[in-house]
């Protein structure tokens, strides 16, 4: 690989850059016109992320638009969750047909071997590490395991508040300590296989945690999330962990061993290095709803963030959480362009 060429690279170790790598979390998504049309000729979003064809050209639409450092993995959390033997439609977020609630449906899990199992995704990865260009990064990921085992328990998108999956933490923490460990083990098969298909870094998603007091989150969630860390120290590729929503646990996720953690858009970008300290790589961290606005004010807050981390080495520029489905074409060309034009001083 060539490292002067490949800026994600550079950022995520913490190298000097001239300017902040720039993606965005569902950069690939209903926000663009070509996204609705690959969409329904592969039949609908399980199709997009089990096509080849139309997988990757789903993950390359964002990059030869917008001229993005880093193309992520078109597909979902839950994809490995269905190769365990979760029943996994959209319509238009997740159902699960049989949701864990006992033992006997833990028991029933399996771990799925990656290339019998989720080949489709590893295809996928290879196809697209032949058609980027080395000065773009090709990044895959999985949901870390407490959000993965959320969705399950809760039967999908979950509502009020994961109210099953909390009740769970109370009255069967050994039903949840057991389906995490099936999930954790699957993400590392699952991420190692992604790595060996070309994924250059890798994103751990914790998006459920933001529900958890904090001393929940470190007892419960946190030494999964540490265990899927180990299990790929060997792989030489970059990790990423983004839990939006769970800010208030940034110094606990400071003893991660990962190489970036992502800040959401509720905690400034300089309070949060406060936290983590100067070594560690950041990733964020725009307000999404932002890019609802003007173009002046796209450009104003996005000079804002790279005003906030002060041209420190280690940053990648991207939003605070996903591109919003409302997104005007005109509000991304602008983060782009300003991001682009290089970072101030302070």
């Amino acid at each position: 690989m060539d490292m002067t060429a490949n800026l994600m690279m550079r950022a995520v170790k913490g190298q000097a850059v001239d300017r902040p790598p720039v993606w965005m979390m569902r950069q690939a998504g209903r926000y663009l016109p070509e996204y609705h049309e690959v969409k329904q000729r592969a039949g609908g979003f399980l199709g997009l992320c089990k096509k080849l064809e139309y997988g990757v050209e789903a993950t390359l639409q964002p990059v030869r638009r917008f001229g993005f450092d880093a193309a992520i993995l078109f597909s979902d959390i839950l994809i490995p969750a269905a190769a365990m033997g979760i029943s996994l439609d959209f319509n238009p977020g997740p159902i699960i047909a049989n949701p864990i609630r006992t033992d006997g449906d833990v028991a029933a899990l399996k771990i799925p071997t990656p290339e019998e199992d989720l080949g489709f995704v590893l295809d996928i990865l290879r196809a697209l590490k032949g058609e980027l260009p080395p000065s773009v990064a090709l990044i895959g990921f999985a949901g870390a395991p407490f959000t993965v085992a959320s969705y399950m328990v809760e039967g999908g998108s979950p509502s009020r508040g994961f109210e099953t999956t909390r009740r769970m933490i109370y009255a069967r923490p050994d039903l949840l300590r057991a389906l995490l460990a099936k999930v954790t083990e699957t993400t590392i098969h699952y991420l190692r296989a992604q790595i060996q298909a070309g994924a250059e870094i890798v994103q751990l998603f914790d998006s459920s945690v933001g529900q958890l007091p904090p001393h929940i989150y470190r007892a419960v969630a946190l030494p999964f999330v540490k265990e899927v860390v180990s299990g790929l120290t060997d792989s030489g590729a970059p990790v990423i962990y983004f839990a939006p929503g769970a800010m208030i646990s940034l110094g606990a996720m400071a003893d991660i061993d990962v190489d970036v953690l992502g800040i959401d858009y509720r905690i400034g970008l300089a309070e949060a290095r406060q936290h983590l300290g100067p070594d560690k790589a950041v990733q964020g961290n725009l307000d999404p709803a932002v890019l609802l606005g003007s173009k002046d004010s796209v450009r104003e807050n996005t000079q804002r963030i790279l005003s906030e981390n002060a041209g420190r080495p280690g940053h990648i520029f991207n939003l605070g959480h996903g591109v919003l489905p409302t997104t005007p074409i005109e509000s991304v060309e602008t983060l782009v362009e300003t991001v682009h034009s290089g970072t101030p001083d302070d």
